[in-house]
């Protein structure tokens, strides 16, 4: 991660994009670098992360968990059934516009949790959080 100013970049409200209540799912941009007109997002903490990193973040979180907690903490209480990190080559090779989406990475979690679920479901929780470590790089 790398820390930006305000002038460089601009911050972008993910919420959740869809609740599918009978089956437990939900699904939503876990991140967005780069905003569909070319801009940076600078995350809740201040910092901008590349399309670059963000996908190798979203493979190792593929490969070694696909689990999801409450609220960082605890044991699992959902399981990724979606991740695709949109990047200017993919959107190339699907034949898509520059443009056509934000560079990201889009989720899907099933809670199978009915009191968790309930939480997403009544908007105690809107969005999804990413926890992990990063070095931080003054640009």
């Amino acid at each position: 991660m790398a820390e930006t100013n305000a002038a460089t970049s601009t911050t972008l409200d993910m919420p959740i994009a869809k609740i599918d209540a009978d089956r437990h799912l939900v699904f939503g941009w876990a991140n967005v670098a780069v905003q569909k007109d070319g801009t940076p997002v600078e995350d809740l903490h201040g910092d901008v992360i590349a399309i670059t990193d963000l996908e190798e973040a979203a493979y190792a979180f593929n490969l070694e968990f696909r689990a999801t907690g409450e609220m960082h903490t605890g044991e699992a209480v959902g399981q990724l059934v979606e991740s695709f990190v949109v990047t200017q080559e993919k959107l190339e090779k699907m034949g898509l516009a520059q443009h056509a989406l934000p560079q990201g990475w889009w989720v899907g979690f099933h809670i199978p949790d009915d009191a968790i679920f309930a939480k997403v479901k009544e908007g105690a929780y809107t969005m999804f959080s990413i926890q992990g470590m990063g070095t931080r790089e003054e640009l």
